[in-house]
């Protein structure tokens, strides 16, 4: 008998939404996430915008976490004052919180992407760089409000993510906020050039991972979904 596929939960953006004669608030995700979890063996289940208190109940139905991209992570949730420009949304900053740290407790494997990175490492306790550019002068890692740079990031030797991509790896970003101090347990495997940090694990909990870039949209990083399905399944089986 076939051992069924894994569930991935995979946090929805709260937007807006288009579609035939309709204009309704919507919770969406773009298809190549998806697809990730598709082709790397999963069953993607989209995980809406919920009160915290839905947290534990919603951890028990996934056997893997997928923290999407989006709005900046409110700095009040780390000790500051926001910055011109910050675009935040206090509800789902308070959802995922409380989902990711049901998830961490709970041992669920986690996939932290961009801003998900971000709302890791303040889950942990960590701070954030606001503003990218205003730490190193560039725009490499945003250069538009619809377009993806085109970054190399180094990875650590003997780190998961190195096991799972390699020791190099030129990679999609569209972020602007990024590590400052890291949070409790969570140490840094990846950098761009410029010291920017672009990856962080976390030791001794299991599958924790975080990427500063967006795997889903090049098809060789969509190996990070693989491996994080392969982790779920075998955290479902004990």
């Amino acid at each position: 008998m076939t051992a069924p596929r894994p569930i991935i939960g995979m946090t929805a953006y709260q937007e807006p939404a288009r579609w035939g004669g309709w204009e309704r608030a919507a919770a969406l995700l773009p298809r190549s996430y998806l697809d990730g979890v598709v082709g790397g063996g999963g069953v993607p289940v989209l995980l809406p915008v919920l009160p915290p208190s839905c947290a534990p109940d919603t951890v028990r139905a996934i056997d893997g976490l997928v923290l999407s991209g989006g709005a900046d992570v409110h700095p009040g949730h780390y000790g500051q004052r926001p910055l011109p420009g910050t675009v935040s949304t206090p509800d789902r900053d308070d959802s995922e919180l409380a989902l990711l740290r049901a998830a961490l407790a709970n041992q669920v494997p986690v996939l932290a992407i961009c801003r998900g990175m971000q709302l890791l490492n303040v889950a942990c306790g960590g701070t954030l760089h606001q503003h990218v550019p205003d730490e190193v002068d560039s725009d490499e890692h945003r250069p538009g409000p619809t377009e993806f740079g085109n970054t190399m990031v180094r990875i650590a030797p003997g780190s998961r993510l190195a096991g799972i991509i390699g020791g190099e790896v030129k990679v999609h970003c569209h972020h602007h906020q990024a590590v400052r101090r890291f949070g409790d347990g969570l140490a840094p495997v990846g950098w761009a050039a410029d010291g920017t940090v672009e990856a962080v694990e976390r030791d001794g909990h299991g599958f924790v991972l975080g990427v500063q870039w967006h795997p889903e949209e090049n098809a060789v990083d969509r190996r990070l979904f693989q491996a994080l399905v392969q982790a779920a399944a075998v955290t479902s089986r004990t």
